[in-house]
Formats: structure tokens, C-alpha cells, sequence
């Protein structure tokens, strides 16, 4: 079962969960995907131990997206 989590104040909260199975349950993350990115987060996926990529769209395939807030100051 694949997940998108949103990092926030209480470490994180799961948006969706869905298996690519579940057509319904791909499409209800996939909008909540969107919504996020809407929001202002950014979409992360692991790429390896210690790295990681921003997605634009919702990778069915992948066990974990973070949604997050960008990193602020300079």
C-alpha cells in the first residue's frame, strides 16, 4: 500500500493511502496531491538512502510521498 504523508506540527499527517489496484483510491490521491501542491508543498520521493526528489505529480507507483513546506531563509 502506497502512502502520501504531509509533514507538519505534529511530525505528519496521511493525506491518502491507495494501491495502484484501486482506481478510486489512486484518483482521491492523486487530488489530494494536487491540493497540496496548490497549497504551497512540495512533493518528495526517496530516491536512496539520504536522497530524495521533488515530483510534480503523483507517482502511483512509489510506497511514500512527503508532501512539504519549502525551506525558508537565505
Amino acid at each position: 500500500m502506497s502512502k502520501l504523508i504531509r509533514m507538519d506540527h505534529t511530525g505528519h499527517s496521511t493525506l491518502a493511502e491507495w494501491t495502484a489496484e484501486d482506481p478510486a483510491a489512486v484518483q482521491d490521491a492523486v487530488t489530494a496531491f494536487r491540493e497540496q501542491l496548490d497549497n504551497g508543498y512540495l512533493g518528495m520521493v526517496s530516491t536512496g538512502p539520504g536522497h530524495a526528489e521533488q515530483v510534480r505529480e503523483l507517482p502511483v507507483d512509489a510506497s511514500l510521498v512527503i508532501m512539504r513546506l519549502p525551506l525558508s531563509g537565505g
